[in-house]
């Protein structure tokens, strides 16, 4: 595989314009309500997650199903979380799990110049964001808004990313005056990029996105590092890229090349394969003259949805097989986690409305739904689900669908799980909800996106995202 990266052919020459004509502090989180909630069982271990690799300790898991039946976020009943706020769909975060999953990161980049950049895609709320930041992390940018949203949480700009493969030029421009770094993507990415450095008067720090061609067997929707993918360039390319950012000294400051394999990646020697390729490349990169710094390796670590106790490589692991290619080379290392930082740090929390039976099928319908999460309608994913109190003793035990409510067959959470039969108004998770499920959440059927709280480290509960409102959405028509 390492061959590839050995060519470099400059048969390719498309030409850029000569002229472009067109122009945290703790303090800092308002507690808009705080729930005074009694912690009523001591914190314990559960769902730890093992390394492949390492021998490091693993740490406890955030949500845990007690002996007594009821599930637990740092010790407190979900139950009691539910009986306390509204009563509707709601997303509960764990701070302090959010705070373990980044130090598990930074303590296996001990050693090593790098970076964490969250992928803000993952989850954009501003309170996580904020705390984020707080903690040590920059940001990985794939919108204008999301670089705006970075900029108002406070991210070092020099700590941020700015990826995507249509970043359109007002994007770019407030990429090149906010100086973020900023991934080339293509050959119009290249000259919109050249286009923003002259209208921002300042040179952009770029990184190439080279495409690797390694397959990350995961979801094909989810894949990004592959030939046939929408992102980053081929290395046949490679040589016409080097030649206009050496075109463009006045524009352009190539510092690093990067790659992102894609999502739910469960075997850290494909990130080996990916960085082995990468180095070459710097190399061939660094022989041109190119003073180039930075290896940027993307995101994708997996975990555990399905809940069987799976040995899953952690952040160490991950890190440890790139870790001498990284010193080989006195490279600085950005990573780009998004899912392994924020899914197990939460839930949704839904209510049964009712069961029914049609056909062959049993069915949990829950005031929850497809519009609040919608990854297992969108690419099949599986999302752990269990009951939040125990369930009736005569409760017989079958295999239900778990529905909601909106119109569309594919409004499901989970198919085929077996449940203890839940009482009308029982309350039931979806585990792993951090991540790509609340930032990905729409209004159709008019299902106004629900609010969100976290367990704080002294065990109360905080409002960090208010629910919307019919009213929030007839705003958008007041006046015209």
């Amino acid at each position: 595989m390492a061959a590839k990266a050995t060519h470099l052919l400059s048969s390719y020459s498309p030409t850029l314009p000569k002229t472009f004509e067109n122009p945290l502090n703790q303090n800092s989180f308002s507690k808009i309500q705080t729930l005074s909630l009694k912690t009523t069982q001591k914190w314990s271990l559960s769902l730890t997650v093992r390394a492949i690799l390492s021998q490091n300790t693993s740490f406890p898991h955030c949500f845990t199903k007690s002996s007594d039946g009821y599930l637990y976020c740092e010790g407190l009943k979900v139950q009691e979380v539910m009986d306390s706020v509204e009563k509707r769909p709601f997303y509960l975060y764990s701070k302090p799990q959010i705070t373990r999953n980044f130090e598990a990161y930074n303590q296996a980049l001990d050693g090593l110049s790098s970076i964490i950049g969250y992928a803000i895609k993952a989850n954009n709320n501003s309170k996580i964001l904020e705390y984020l930041r707080q903690l040590g992390c920059g940001a990985v940018l794939v919108s204008g808004n999301e670089l705006r949203l970075a900029l108002h949480a406070e991210f070092d700009p020099t700590k941020c990313i700015f990826n995507g493969n249509g970043k359109l030029l007002k994007e770019l421009v407030l990429a090149a005056e906010a100086g973020v770094f900023v991934n080339v993507d293509s050959e119009f990415d290249l000259e919109n990029i050249v286009a923003a450095a002259r209208i921002a008067g300042k040179k952009v720090n770029v990184l190439l996105r080279i495409n690797p061609d390694v397959d990350p067997q995961v979801h094909p929707y989810v894949a990004t590092g592959n030939k046939n993918s929408k992102f980053g360039i081929r290395n046949e390319k490679l040589q016409w890229f080097l030649d206009s950012v050496k075109a463009h000294p006045n524009e352009l400051k190539l510092v690093g090349a990067h790659c992102h394999l894609g999502s739910t990646i469960t075997k850290v020697d494909i990130f080996r394969d990916a960085a082995v390729l990468m180095v070459n490349y710097i190399d061939e990169i660094r022989a041109q003259g190119f003073e180039v710094d930075y290896l940027n390796i993307g995101g994708g670590l997996g975990i555990d949805y399905y809940h069987t106790g799976a040995i899953l490589p952690t952040p160490r692991d991950l890190i440890d097989t790139v870790r001498e290619l990284v010193l080989s080379r006195n490279l600085k290392l950005i990573i780009e986690p998004g899912r392994s930082l924020i899914a197990n740090t939460c839930c949704l929390v839904s209510r049964v409305t009712g069961v029914k039976t049609n056909g062959t099928k049993n069915f949990v319908v829950i005031d929850g739904s497809m519009a609040e999460l919608i990854r297992p309608s969108l690419y099949g994913a599986y999302q752990h689900i269990e009951l939040v109190s125990p369930a009736p003793p005569d409760a017989e035990t079958s295999t239900f669908d778990v529905v909601g409510p909106v119109c569309e067959s594919a409004d499901f959470l989970g198919k085929d799980r077996v449940l203890p039969t839940p009482a009308k108004g029982a309350g039931l998770v979806v585990h792993d909800a951090g991540a790509y499920c609340m930032s990905m959440a729409s209004t159709y059927n008019l299902r106004m996106r629900p609010p969100e709280y976290w367990v704080e480290q002294d065990g109360s509960v905080t409002k960090i995202r208010r629910g919307e409102t019919l009213e929030d959405h007839m705003q958008f028509f007041e006046g015209l």
